[in-house]
């Protein structure tokens, strides 16, 4: 079939030769200068020419490999009412993070961040019974989420590029098999965009559901921070478990007592004071290892079946006082929930707090044998903390904290949370030994999302015996902009660019470097061969542009393969065939120039 050169003397493009100034990361800045795409807001790009050329064909890999699954496509709107979201309460839930509008008539719309709610009403709206199932349904198409900070280019915009796919199966065994069917697209989709990937064992969050897995490029510019076993399983931050700490002998440990320690409102004058005027017996120094931290902080929760409007509740976290407390991490575990650090308010509705000496006695279990506690606050211990170790922790009074407080003989919890930051040497949760830690930028993710969505928004089948069940569903996502801007970032030099050939706007930059017309026709009739052999070229046409320019044109926007006609091709008849980095040269005689591009083109694919 043939193909239509791009020629640069009329293609809208323009390259600049110096970095945007507001450029943070690599992708960014090469896109820009290369003439890929324009920043049009923060956040928020316009695709050019060249830039949308690589972007279909990233689309066109997605679609093959889901396709190929035996998923169908549609299209949604991005502009959606707000009942949808309502039902689900993710109206709220999202909180700032979604673009809501009225219209002319009051009523309340959003720009869709994800359509979990149309997919499922659709399905909803179609189908009735077991025989129509099971369906996966597919769109690509274009979100909006309101960044509060957008960043390093593509990856973290405001309008994106997602693909999301949807599947329906009358029970959950069907479910798992077009999860894993998913998820082996996501494997082959990913190797065929030459994109290195971590497969990272994830938290639902607001999305819910049960099993979930994110599908991470290790990348130094990611937001992510995955952390990775000896055994190569990995799990992203929040997903991380604590392997079950064993049983500590408290036999011999002395009974609790009350000891003052004056201006003691932080850790580190804690130990300070401990060490000072409670010296240990054994010669040792008492480090922030030894105290124990609470914790209280504010769960904010959206309105629900129960609760007419948003509600607010206190939770209290006990934590070693070595370590520090990851809000993110914490926040995992009480999504679709928000959490913060309790405020005074918070506080001063609880007078058995006081400020820097709270402990675990006016908290959980304990609590509601206090008299004057009408409400205890629940109490959760971090999974790091051994029933039978023994701490420091507040007296509750001021200037005092208890010695020898022992978890599980003088106080109790109301059950476990994962609340502190994780450390590089901590232990896997399979126990295959030591955690190590690397960042990763998120470009693809699949949830099992079992029957929340359904039982929402009243998605039932009739089932063989005629009774109506609900329907379980699964979710996929690839950030499709994304993965572009992640291809950019791991496949480029200091001169710019270099695209895999599965993805590059061409297959070969042919340069007509000389200002003589003969080098131009004939460069002229080698674009024309490839052309009649259905390959796609990037032809540098330009008659008034140095040499010098054109290379560095073509070093930047990154095209794998590169043909030059110039002064060689004048003085011998040769046509200098070589890849994009200069490497494995050849010069060809021009009448087999043709035929050896479409080799190594070949090789390349």
């Amino acid at each position: 079939m043939k193909a239509t050169a791009l020629r640069m003397s009329t293609l809208f493009l323009r390259t600049l030769r110096e970095d945007p100034a507001d450029a943070d990361v690599d992708s960014a800045r090469l896109l820009q200068r290369a003439g890929y795409i324009r920043k049009a807001a923060p956040g928020i790009w316009t695709w050019l020419p060249l830039g949308l050329r690589v972007l279909n064909k990233v689309e066109a890999i997605v679609r093959e490999e889901i396709d190929g699954i035996g998923a169908q496509e549609v299209h949604f709107p991005a502009l959606l009412p707000r009942e949808p979201y309502e039902a689900t309460h993710r109206w709220e839930e999202y909180g700032d993070n979604i673009f809501r509008l009225k219209d002319r008539h009051g009523a309340d719309y959003l720009l869709a961040p994800t359509h979990e709610e149309m997919f499922t009403l659709l399905v909803k709206d179609m189908y009735s019974s077991y025989k129509d199932l099971p369906v996966t349904l597919y769109q690509i198409q274009t979100k909006y989420r309101d960044e509060f900070r957008p960043r390093a280019g593509l990856v973290r915009g405001r309008e994106f590029i997602m693909k999301d796919a949807y599947s329906f199966t009358i029970d959950e065994d069907g479910l798992k098999q077009a999860y894993q069917d998913e998820r082996a697209a996501y494997e082959r989709i990913f190797q065929r965009l030459g994109l290195n990937y971590v497969i990272v064992r994830a938290v639902s969050g607001p999305m819910g559901g049960s099993e979930s897995e994110e599908f991470l490029a290790p990348l130094a510019i990611g937001e992510d921070t995955f952390a990775l076993a000896p055994s190569g399983k990995a799990w992203n931050v929040e997903a991380l478990t604590t392997p079950a700490v064993e049983d500590v002998d408290c036999s011999a440990t002395a009974a609790m007592e009350a000891l003052e320690t004056p201006d003691s409102k932080t850790i580190e004058k804690l130990v300070d004071q401990a060490n000072a005027l409670h010296p240990r017996q054994d010669g040792r120094q008492w480090t922030a290892a030894d105290t124990l931290k609470n914790l209280i902080i504010a769960v904010k929760h959206a309105e629900d079946d129960e609760h007419e409007r948003p509600w607010r509740e206190l939770v209290a976290i006990g934590l070693p006082g070595d370590r520090q407390v990851d809000m993110k991490r914490l926040e995992a575990q009480f999504a679709p929930a928000e959490i913060e650090e309790a405020n005074e308010d918070d506080l001063k509705a609880h007078p058995e707090f006081v400020k820097g000496y709270i402990g675990p006695r006016v908290l959980g279990p304990q609590a509601e044998e206090k008299e004057g506690i009408a409400e205890p606050v629940h109490y959760l211990m971090d999974a790091h903390v051994a029933r039978g170790s023994a701490w420091i922790t507040g007296a509750d009074q001021e200037g005092l904290h208890v010695f020898n407080a022992v978890y599980g003989r003088d106080f109790e919890a109301d059950g476990t949370v994962e609340a502190v930051e994780v450390r590089q040497g901590d232990m896997s949760p399979d126990g295959s030994g030591p955690l190590s830690f690397e960042r990763g930028v998120e470009i693809g993710q699949v949830f099992q999302l079992g029957l929340k969505y359904s039982n929402a928004l009243d998605l039932k089948v009739l089932d063989q015996n005629g009774k109506a069940v609900p329907v379980w569903m699964g979710c996929y996502g690839i950030g499709v902009s994304r993965a572009l801007a992640c291809i950019a970032e791991s496949h480029h030099d200091e001169h710019g660019l270099a695209w895999p050939a599965a993805v590059a706007p061409a297959q070969v930059h042919v340069l007509a470097t000389g200002k003589q017309a003969e080098v131009f026709e004939k460069a002229d009739r080698l674009v024309a061969e490839l052309e009649s052999q259905g390959i796609e070229v990037l032809y540098d046409d330009r008659p008034k542009v140095s040499p010098g320019v054109k290379f560095k044109d073509s070093e930047l926007i990154g095209v794998p393969l590169v043909a030059i006609v110039g002064r060689d091709t004048m003085s011998n008849g040769t046509v200098e065939i070589r890849n994009r980095d200069g490497s494995d040269s050849v010069a060809v005689p021009a009448a087999e120039a043709a035929q050896t591009i479409a080799e190594r083109v070949a090789a390349l694919a």
